[in-house]
């Protein structure tokens, strides 16, 4: 008997899923704020030398603003007033010829910078000057986050697979929601570094798990919908961020803002189940039995909850031994288990690298970053609404590899683009943001589908493991631009055909049902190479 079977009895898409959807929904809509949340707390708003220390009690008091910055501030050879420099002393003969800056001596700023607050009001770069010679600690402090989020998903996947999902998801959402006020008050660049870095250990749970628990709580026809709906949770974040980071501009209480949904989803963790599969896998047929039950009373089938017995659930076989507990080492134990863990590891790595390399690009096109973000965000829905269609049409399988392919074209088209023709530039780039997310919202429920339930959070810890490891250099590889203009976009071009090769190899599952044991997975995927060498024949 399979678990497919008694959901079947009791509706696997009902009232009682639909809730899990909407609590899960609640909680994850925090997350792409937290993720994009580097592109306005730490953006770089126009700033140049402060000039106070030039004056001299004199004629620079009588000059005009813009005249005392002609006379303190060189220009670059681009006409821009530079950013970093500033004349050892005031040149007035540039009142008269702004050209001659013949025998003129620069150093770098001596007293700080003075920031424009036309846009943002506060960022940490801002606040800690983090520009010109320390610029490169905006990227760090995105890196440092998705390094604790990359560690946070091992540790949340093996937990939940060990304790159960319902209780670590609370850990998740009320320790994440602890360290981000924490951060929001930080008296220190270092401080706020590491506030971040547990703040993303500590949230990274809310993803994995929510996701995994939705999944195995609703039937085959339904999963490709489930997959999608909370795929659509961060689209819906993320077009929501734009409008809250435009109307509070400074950057603690954008965190607060972000982080106060989680106040919500915590009040409703109450109503959240535990996964009936895991309880089954591990051997607590009583308590498994009581939520089974409830699903059926609120799915309106309650002819079906005196059918249910422990001695049914007994008989579905999950596991070969329901009191040995399973490890990230399962991963890499059988050599079915091991190839499809590696070639699931190096998708989601492709997949993130490519996805957030164009999200964290919003200042790199020109463009006012308000509607960057909003409109990068609000190309994520047709291109789910898109893949919600396709994905029983063409496959999982097809709708990855396409997607990121597409991805990769795109950022290819990009580098032949003259940077002059900005919108140009900025609506390939846009499409190519589409397709990313496309290949995101498959892969999430692509591979909660290949991976068995005793290991299923193993399996997805290890693969958001290495897609933050592709979050957290993203940010790195938009620093190459200063080695050569293009490298980034050549090198996230090359990431997304790589991984569009990878997914051609990982087996279909439309119409599949979820795999128990890892014994399912070797045999199921032995099944598939017998097949292959027959047709080969």
């Amino acid at each position: 008997m399979k678990f497919e079977d008694i959901l079947a009895d009791i509706d696997g898409f009902g009232r009682f899923q639909i809730i899990i959807i909407v609590i899960s929904f609640l909680g994850r809509f925090t997350m792409p704020c937290h993720f994009m949340l580097n592109n306005f707390v730490a953006a770089v708003p126009p700033h140049h030398c402060d000039i106070s220390s030039l004056d001299d009690g004199g004629m620079f008091q009588n000059l005009s603003q813009a005249e005392r910055l002609t006379v303190s501030i060189p220009v670059q050879q681009d006409g821009t007033p530079s950013s970093c420099r500033m004349f050892e002393e005031p040149q007035y003969t540039l009142l008269s010829n702004p050209t001659n800056t013949t025998g003129t001596i620069t150093v770098p700023c001596q007293n700080g910078w003075v920031y424009d607050k036309t846009t943002l009001k506060s960022t940490v770069t801002s606040q800690w000057d983090l520009v010109c010679d320390n610029k490169g600690k905006n990227k760090v402090t995105a890196t440092i986050f998705f390094i604790g989020v990359m560690f946070g998903a091992v540790s949340f996947g093996s937990l939940s697979d060990r304790f159960g999902r319902r209780i670590l998801l609370l850990v998740s959402y009320v320790s994440g929601m602890l360290f981000a006020i924490a951060s929001a008050f930080s008296t220190s660049f270092l401080m706020f570094a590491m506030l971040r870095f547990f703040t993303g250990f500590c949230i990274t749970g809310i993803i994995i798990i929510s996701s995994v628990l939705s999944v195995e709580w609703v039937d085959i026809e339904h999963r490709k919908l489930v997959g999608v709906i909370d795929s659509l949770s961060w689209t819906f974040g993320n077009t929501a961020f734009a409008a809250i980071a435009y109307l509070v501009n400074d950057w603690r209480w954008l965190i607060v803002s972000v982080t106060s949904p989680l106040i919500l989803a915590i009040i409703t963790w109450r109503w959240m189940p535990e996964s009936a599969r895991w309880l089954i896998a591990h051997g607590k047929l009583t308590q498994a039995l009581t939520y089974l039950q409830k699903c059926a009373k609120i799915n309106r089938k309650g002819d079906c909850i005196y059918k249910l017995q422990t001695e049914t659930l007994s008989s579905i076989v999950v596991t070969e031994n329901q009191d040995r507990s399973y490890s990230y080492f399962d991963l890499i134990r059988t050599p079915k288990m091991r190839k499809l863990a590696l070639r699931t590891g190096i998708l989601w790595f492709c997949i993130a690298t490519t996805f957030y390399g164009i999200s964290f690009n919003i200042t790199g096109f020109g463009l006012n970053i308000y509607l960057t973000q909003f409109t990068y965000a609000l190309i994520e829905l047709p291109a789910k609404i898109g893949i919600y269609y396709l994905l029983d049409k063409i496959g999982r399988r097809s709708c990855e590899a396409g997607s990121l392919l597409l991805a990769g074209t795109c950022l290819g088209i990009n580098i032949f683009i003259p940077k002059e023709m900005s919108v140009a530039r900025t609506v390939v780039a846009i499409i190519g943001k589409g397709f990313s997310s496309a290949a995101f919202g498959t892969i999430v429920l692509y591979s909660s589908e290949l991976y068995p339930t005793v290991i299923r959070q193993n399996g997805m810890g290890f693969n958001s493991f290495m897609a933050r490891f592709g979050v957290a250099i993203s940010p790195l590889i938009l620093l190459l631009e200063d080695v050569w203009k293009d490298l980034p976009q050549i090198i996230l071009c090359c990431v997304a055909v790589i991984g569009g090769m990878v997914a051609r190899t990982l087996p279909e599952t439309r119409n599949k049902c979820l795999p128990e044991t890892i014994e399912d997975i070797e045999q199921y995927l032995r099944d598939i190479c017998g097949k292959l060498v027959l047709t080969c024949l």
